[in-house]
């Protein structure tokens, strides 16, 4: 049987934002619902914190709540926390905590609250998930509150409809084609080509990535970021293909990742707009963790999922502090020099830190992590970590560009005072301990994700392992997390598999 933990962290943190969301669509004013979710958000932050710290006492790859609420109305266990998920709720949960907190009364009226807080429930639920069919269906809920943002926004859903859109039909039909097949050795070229094309697009990946910067442009700032920064196109990516595709379509998923992240890299670097210029940093990031997760080497699988970690933090507090100074000063143009750092020097300070944390800067969280995936990248593939270090390089000068472009150069005439609220600072304190924090102690970090970098490698090797996650039958055994003692189990087809060669 599956180990349980000791309280149903996950049911609590999934519904908790359900609950909010009713709260915030009864309340008389936006001020209410913003209290509201602030409370909502912080608890659902502690109990994805009770959540890791319960599943890191517990020596197993996964494991799922006490209670089991959900599994016992729908019959299934469709929720699951593992090694690989586990960091991940609390980095959602606090992306949405932080934008809810940092959002001004200037913003109120274009930010809808209670869509914020069903958004932040789907998320959850989705990296809590291992049935693939319930992750095709959260995938295509998550669509659904930046579709009903733009529609009231009076901005055309064409763009993000059709990709979206396109994306689930893919999944759907891929997904529907290798459940009708004797198990997950019997993957076509059709299937896998499906699923592939569905999750490069869901990823943004070069050359189907038009409907980010299209959201970005025309939705709110926080709905965009929280839409693409939890990377559930990563995630979908190890649960629908990783186990199940064959390894021309991990290969091509690899270099067009690897592609788009030096195309997007460039793009930032020339970028007038600095929505667009965010959205095609964060594409250049996103793209990079993507192809490191196909590396076949444990240093480089290692670093690829601690980058995902710091790209979550640390250009999520980017992202934050270009929207508190959107806020401001209305919508900002990178073609000429604006001066504010004379009246935000705090925001300017969490530019800087958070912006050079995410291409690696030492002392900071993403130093270890981008490390050690160009080492993995550069022993596997040369060419591979060539690629890595030039779209790295654009980044930090992408970068550096925008901070001189929004903080430097003149002097900023006003009588208004910009200076940062104090719900703001609080948002600067809690990321540049995170990032600072992670960077000088990275240990805890980077030993989680080597232990689940160790066990994916395991899984790649012999797809026989992977479990239905539906089968709570005694015949499951707890597996643990050393690479060289993989238990035998049952694959979907009922064969017995062997354990992986040393």
């Amino acid at each position: 049987m599956i180990p349980e933990l000791h309280f149903p962290w996950l049911e609590f943190s999934i519904l908790l934002p359900v609950i909010g969301a009713m709260a915030c669509a009864i309340l008389p004013s936006q001020q209410a619902a913003q209290r509201v979710a602030i409370v909502v958000s912080s608890l659902t932050l502690l109990f994805t914190g009770g959540e890791w710290y319960d599943f890191t006492g517990m020596d197993t790859w996964q494991a799922h709540d006490h209670w089991d609420i959900i599994q016992r109305i729908l019959g299934h266990d469709y929720f699951v926390i593992d090694r690989l998920s586990a960091p991940l709720l609390p980095l959602s949960a606090l992306l949405y905590l932080m934008t809810i907190v940092s959002t001004l009364r200037t913003k109120l009226g274009r930010f809808s609250f209670g869509m914020t807080l069903i958004s932040e429930a789907i998320v959850l639920a989705t990296l809590s998930c291992h049935s693939p069919w319930m992750i095709i269906t959260l995938l295509s809920l998550a669509c659904v509150p930046p579709w009903f943002e733009l529609r009231r926004r009076g901005a055309s859903t064409r763009i993000f409809t059709l990709h979206m859109g396109l994306s689930i039909a893919l999944l759907v039909l891929g997904w529907s084609l290798i459940d009708d097949t004797a198990g997950p050795q019997s993957a076509e070229l059709l299937p896998a080509a499906l699923l592939t094309v569905a999750v490069l697009l869901r990823a943004g990946v070069v050359p189907v990535h038009c409907w980010m910067t299209d959201l970005f442009e025309h939705a709110s700032f926080g709905t965009a970021l929280l839409f693409v920064a939890p990377m559930t196109g990563a995630y979908a990516v190890m649960h629908l293909v990783l186990p199940f595709g064959p390894e021309w379509a991990m290969r091509s998923i690899a270099v067009l990742s690897l592609t788009t992240a030096v195309y997007a890299a460039g793009m930032a670097t020339v970028q007038k707009d600095a929505r667009r210029f965010f959205c095609y940093l964060f594409l250049s990031h996103a793209s990079l963790v993507l192809s490191g997760l196909e590396i076949v080497d444990t240093i480089g699988l290692t670093g690829a999922l601690c980058v995902w970690i710091s790209v979550g933090i640390s250009l999520g507090g980017f992202g934050l502090t270009l929207r508190s100074v959107e806020a401001r000063v209305g919508r900002l143009s990178l073609d000429r020099y604006h001066g504010l750092y004379e009246h935000t020097p705090t925001l300017a300070g969490l530019f800087l830190l958070t912006g050079l944390a995410s291409i690696g800067f030492p002392g900071t969280l993403g130093f270890v992590g981008m490390e050690l995936l160009i080492e993995g990248a550069v022993g596997v593939f040369p060419f591979v970590g060539l690629a890595v270090l030039l779209a790295a390089t654009l980044n930090g000068i992408a970068i550096m560009r925008a901070y001189f472009r929004i903080f430097t150069g003149r002097r900023f005439q006003t009588t208004a005072i910009l200076r940062s609220r104090p719900s703001e600072r609080f948002a600067v304190l809690v990321l540049t301990f995170l990032v600072l924090g992670g960077g000088l102690w990275p240990q805890p970090g980077v030993a989680s994700r080597h232990h689940a970098a160790q066990e994916l490698l395991d899984r790649r090797m012999n797809p026989q392992l992977v479990i239905e996650p539906d089968d709570t039958s005694p015949e499951m055994i707890n597996e643990e997390a050393a690479p060289k003692a993989v238990p035998e189990r049952k694959s979907k087809s009922g064969n017995d598999s062997a354990a992986p060669p040393d």
